[in-house]
């Protein structure tokens, strides 16, 4: 089983002394059991995503293959 999802990430750090608000969105993909406990998640659901990043077939943009789920952490910036 494969499934097709995204990711979104947001978070607020400091750069250059003042906080700033910052946020990523990305394709991404899991594979066998890790897949079934993404899809348990379900949409919206907050977890820690570990796994790689590589090219997106048709050599356009970046895809995250999820290989680890995880549950949320408290701590801000987590993803």
């Amino acid at each position: 089983m494969a499934l097709d999802a995204g990711l979104k990430a947001e978070s607020e750090v400091i750069e250059a002394g003042k906080p700033r608000k910052v946020s990523l969105e990305i394709k991404a993909v899991a594979v066998g059991e890790v897949a079934r406990q993404l899809q348990a998640l379900g949409v919206g659901g907050q977890a820690v995503f570990r796994g790689f990043l590589t090219h997106q077939r048709n050599g356009r943009g970046f895809i995250a293959h999820v290989t680890v789920i995880e549950p949320a952490a408290a701590e801000p910036g987590s993803f």
